[in-house]
């Protein structure tokens, strides 16, 4: 038979004090005579008690939980985004809930709802597009959203890397790499921050009287990189490639190097993201850097804010993106 938690009743009982005792004891800023709080953190000791944090939260005017909502969390930018947010959260004594919206094809709507149930202090976005409905319900309750690289139509935080002026970058250093034959590459889904880099680059591209060729199939992973590769490489017409997230940009590369192609002499690459893969000593991938550690401060100063104190008109953070240059694109040429 499994032995269920320590309850504070038993923990009352041994140190021969109320149950409600046991609850100030270990509430913050509670009164307890000092001589009392001993004998109830001594009791707690022996029996192996602890707090049910989930209780006290659904119990306290403001929860210390924040809702998470993402997809693609096994790829190298989110996954480190969420480490980040994680940790920033526990260092302020706040727990993080997360929901994977992997499955929730265009409508997070159920998603929400449910981490709404938790009494959430906030909830962070990272993937989809939230219903203004259910971003005014959230506010009735007092629960600030946040939503991160998504642009809304609906009153609420927002925080956005500047892909736009990020990806002007990557256009105007293939163009002066004497790239005449571009093409970009992305997944099929059709992700806002995908669909944004993707329409960008085109937009520059035409404006440069140049006509990209356009790669969009499959999820968005390494192999779908790879997969890039083979058909835009299969002729030498392709020199100078985008691609929308250095996951999709390592693949392309590994598989270029394959087939033969010099990387960056006859053909040249960008990614999105700078990941820590893309700085490895074999790929040294030129990229476009999202300012993860600002993302993350942002986020969390959002989340820091009161609903309920007065500070509830939304915020928009735009945070610089920035080329770095390794070894994946020729150098400008002196035309």
């Amino acid at each position: 038979m499994t032995k269920s938690f320590v309850t504070a009743k038993e923990v009352a009982a041994l140190a021969k004090v109320s149950r409600s005792t046991v609850s100030r004891t270990f509430t913050e800023g509670a009164s307890v005579a000092p001589d009392v709080r001993q004998r109830v953190e001594e009791a707690a000791k022996a029996l192996g008690y602890r707090v049910n944090k989930l209780a006290q939260n659904l119990s306290a005017d403001q929860s210390q939980i924040v809702g998470v909502v993402g997809s693609n969390l096994s790829t190298p930018f989110a996954a480190r985004q969420l480490d980040q947010l994680s940790r920033g959260l526990l260092q302020r004594g706040m727990q993080c809930l997360l929901l994977n919206a992997a499955d929730a094809q265009h409508d997070i709507s159920p998603l929400i709802e449910q981490v709404l149930e938790f009494r959430v202090r906030a909830i962070v976005i990272m993937s989809g597009a939230p219903p203004g409905a259910i971003i005014d319900e959230c506010l009735a309750n007092g629960v600030r959203v946040i939503v991160v690289n998504r642009q809304t139509d609906v009153e609420t935080d927002t925080i956005l890397s500047d892909d736009v002026a990020g990806v002007r970058q990557a256009a105007e250093r293939l163009i002066m790499a004497g790239c005449r034959f571009p093409a970009v590459v992305s997944s099929s889904a059709r992700t806002q921050s995908q669909a944004r880099r993707r329409n960008e680059f085109l937009k520059l591209m035409f404006e440069a009287g140049l006509e990209p060729a356009i790669w969009a199939q499959g999820v968005m992973s390494y192999e779908t990189g790879q997969l890039a590769a083979r058909d835009l490489l299969a002729t030498e017409t392709v020199d100078g490639v985008f691609c929308v997230t250095d996951l999709l940009a390592l693949g392309f590369l590994d598989a270029a190097r394959d087939m033969g192609r010099r990387v960056p002499e006859e053909v040249s690459v960008i990614g999105f993201d700078d990941i820590p893969q893309a700085n490895w000593s074999a790929y040294q991938l030129t990229t476009i850097r999202q300012p993860l550690d600002e993302l993350t401060d942002a986020v969390l100063a959002a989340i820091d804010r009161d609903v309920r104190g007065g500070n509830s008109r939304p915020i928009r953070r735009i945070l610089p993106a920035t080329l770095i240059e390794r070894a994946t694109v020729r150098a400008p040429t002196t035309v």
